[in-house]
């Protein structure tokens, strides 16, 4: 897709949801809140470009994720390293540092912060790595997944690392991976029960952590996934995730969204476009399932999102109209992620009307 229109290009006010989309444009320093109409309502500004994304959590604060100076020898297309929750009026409430913090994060309920974040894996785990691109390994090694719980004082009281707590050796990175991270986790999502849902975009896994073990309790790997990103549980207790679709064994890539019953692997419901090559994502991006049964997809390479109903009908759209340089020196109207929030919701708290 080259998007020639930018803003909203589609907006059925009949079969939308109405209320407030949050995103944060990936090579800027702010995070925009804008109406159906498209126009900014409210906005923050960020110390740095974003490591992902912001989010308004139910107090009506933001929280967010922005990218520091140090941390680990390569980046990724989401490393941050300041967590940060600002006020309506971007006032500092809380803020933790981890200059190797990357892609998600979540307050939880208890207040605390969980994250994923990378470390150097030592040498015996970096034996066990199978697959990749031979010779493919950074200077320094592979790095490896680290999750972290911390208290708002940036106590650790809960973490998982991939060279001790994964069977590293049974998890092949797919043939057209570097070998510098081994397995590059784009989503925490924690569950109500305190186990954590993660994505591994290199070995196209999607697994659940038993909190107390350390060791998946469900998993399931589908390379036809192609890198996906945004797992999440939904409230029937399906998963929904955006399966990017990148080296996979279709003859054309394009990206789908996919929600399943984990119980028995069967697709419940599926959004691609028609020819499918006209929605592709090859990194970034995700969905939402709104509560009017709706889902709000972010096809995050374009700076895309859009709201589809059930029926696959595209009822909103908008394309980001802010670009910047990338790593790569390139201009790009990239967004990982969007969100949207309605007018009577805790997050949005009254303080804007439609």
């Amino acid at each position: 897709m080259r998007p020639r229109h930018f803003g909203v290009r589609v907006h059925n006010q009949t079969k939308s949801t109405p209320g407030f989309t949050l995103y944060s444009p990936s090579w800027g320093k702010q995070t925009l809140l804008i109406n159906m109409e498209g126009d900014v309502v409210h906005e923050w500004s960020l110390p740095a470009t974003p490591g992902g994304y912001a989010r308004l959590l139910s107090n009506g604060n933001l929280i967010m994720t922005t990218t520091t100076k140090g941390g680990p020898p390569i980046r990724g297309g989401a490393g941050g390293g300041l967590i940060r929750e600002v006020d309506w009026d971007n006032n500092v409430v809380m803020e933790h540092r981890d200059d190797w913090q990357h892609h998600d994060f979540h307050k939880l309920p208890n207040g605390n912060i969980l994250y994923a974040c990378w470390e150097m894996m030592p040498d015996d785990a970096v034996n066990k790595v199978r697959g990749g691109i031979p010779g493919s390994e950074l200077p320094e090694g592979i790095m490896g997944d680290y999750i972290k719980e911390v208290t708002p004082e940036g106590d650790v009281v809960w973490e998982w690392h991939i060279h001790s707590d994964m069977d590293i050796e049974k998890y092949e990175l797919h043939p057209l991976c570097t070998r510098g991270i081994f397995a590059w986790c784009n989503t925490v999502f924690p569950l109500e029960n305190g186990d954590v849902m993660i994505s591994l975009r290199q070995i196209n896994l999607v697994a659940i952590i038993d909190r107390k073990t350390k060791k998946f309790k469900w998993e399931r790997r589908d390379d036809n996934w192609g890198h996906q990103h945004d797992c999440k549980m939904l409230s029937n207790g399906n998963i929904m995730l955006f399966a990017n679709g990148m080296n996979t064994t279709h003859p054309h890539p394009h990206s789908r969204v996919i929600e399943f019953d984990p119980k028995t692997n069967k697709i419940i419901w599926e959004y691609k476009d028609n020819p499918c090559t006209y929605f592709y994502s090859h990194h970034i991006s995700g969905a939402e399932r709104l509560d009017s049964g709706n889902t709000l997809i972010c096809e995050g390479s374009f700076g895309r999102f859009f709201e589809v109903t059930p029926n696959k009908e595209i009822v909103w759209e908008f394309v980001n109209p802010i670009f910047g340089k990338t790593f790569f020196g390139e201009d790009a109207n990239w967004v990982f992620r969007a969100f949207r929030y309605s007018e009577d919701s805790r997050e949005i708290q009254g303080r804007l009307s439609l």
